[in-house]
């Protein structure tokens, strides 16, 4: 068997558009899919598939960590955020075929199910973009939360902190606390509540300030507290606060999970399967987290194929924890889907069955939803005196 091309199809999902790559065999029929989207880069990214075919073309699709050394070592340059998420889909594709051929789920592959089900969360009201809620709307912002955990989830993601700097203004500190708080008395004790910064404070001071009115909500992490990149400064403020805390979803590489492993900088690391080398770096990285305690909670607010790929990982990957979902991003994200192997029951995903990742793209459903510009809610992140935040 031999790779005999590498397709993309682009479907738009209003704030992102979701990159799905198709590696053909020369088996009549046997191909696989892989998710290489990554926010505001489609066209970069398109090209980057482009040229990491060359290398996978001709080849073997049975040998996985070969043609990922190959795309990477032959690339010279370090890939980079663009560069590895289109390796992250080839390579997601190759297991695909791999479970196809052999007829058995990619989990199996990877060593077997080391558990029964996949815990999940998602965000305010799944996700979806055509009902913003304010956060200093607090009895909205509270309903808004009750709406998605009447869903059938025991864990909520919110963003609970504005857009910040350098200091923490109290009166921002004063309504976190108030929102937080208000939230915690709404879904009561028996509904995990997840928070995410988004590396907004520019500093560990600010960012303390507004995880110490947190904390007392208990959160289950604060996510970013601080921007990705500086392991010892997130080091320092875990060592501050009484919180967990967890970043990972803009990190890359096994060498940068190490870092913080050694340390010991989060409770939680959260690897983007999409970004980070796919099955075969997130691999690496649940390992450098396993031996220095951390949990594995993988990024994934993605298309459907991410979601397939975070599954399959998730029931084989002994440190796992949760696993982020955003079904309503847009509201085409099954409709895509000629099979889809997710199944929600009581807060968590089914062990699927199907070989391969069990998804199926429908190609035709897709191309009614073709590449657009996207709607980048990044721009709407300035200070009051013009400077540009961290989204």
């Amino acid at each position: 068997m031999k790779i005999t091309g590498i397709e993309t199809v682009v479907v738009n999902a209003i704030h992102r558009n979701w990159i799905f790559v198709k590696v053909r065999t020369s088996d009549a029929g046997l191909h696989g899919w892989g998710e290489a989207t990554l926010e505001w880069k489609t066209k970069a990214v398109l090209g980057a598939i482009e040229d990491l075919s060359q290398f996978v073309i001709g080849e073997d699709p049975h040998r996985v960590e070969h043609l990922v050394q190959k795309m990477q070592r032959f690339s010279f340059w370090p890939l980079g955020a663009i560069g590895l998420t289109a390796l992250s889909a080839i390579e997601q594709a190759l297991w695909d075929i791999k479970g196809k051929a052999l007829g058995v789920p990619v989990w199996q592959l990877l060593g077997g199910k080391v558990r029964d089900s996949v815990r999940v969360y998602t965000h305010l009201l799944q996700g979806r973009q055509d009902r913003p809620i304010a956060d200093n709307d607090v009895s909205a912002f509270c309903d808004a939360v009750q709406e998605t955990v009447e869903m059938g989830y025991t864990a909520i993601k919110l963003g609970f902190v504005p857009y910040t700097g350098y200091d923490a203004p109290l009166m921002a500190v004063k309504q976190t606390a108030k929102l937080a708080a208000a939230v915690r008395e709404r879904v009561g004790n028996h509904v995990d509540i997840l928070t995410d910064f988004h590396g907004r404070p520019d500093s560990v001071q600010a960012a303390k300030a507004f995880i110490d009115v947190i904390a007392p909500i208990r959160p289950m992490f604060v996510e970013e507290p601080i921007q990705p990149g500086d392991p010892e400064a997130l080091a320092e403020l875990s060592r501050q606060v009484d919180c967990p805390l967890a970043t990972g979803e803009r990190l890359l590489t096994p060498r940068e999970y190490a870092e913080l492993a050694r340390l010991r900088a989060v409770t939680y690391v959260q690897p983007d399967l999409a970004h980070c080398g796919g099955f075969t770096g997130g691999r690496r990285i649940a390992a450098i987290a396993e031996a220095a305690s951390m949990g594995v909670m993988p990024h994934n607010p993605m298309g459907p194929v991410a979601g397939a790929v975070a599954l399959q990982f998730a029931v084989a990957t002994p440190n796992f924890v949760i696993q982020e979902e955003a079904v309503a991003l847009a509201p085409w994200y099954r409709d895509i889907c000629q099979t889809f192997p997710i199944e929600r029951t009581d807060g968590a995903w089914q062990v699927p069955t199907a070989p391969g990742l069990g998804i199926e793209i429908d190609e035709t459903e897709a191309a009614k939803h073709p590449f657009a510009p996207e709607i980048i809610p990044a721009l709407k992140a300035v200070l009051p005196d013009g400077r540009i935040a961290n989204w």
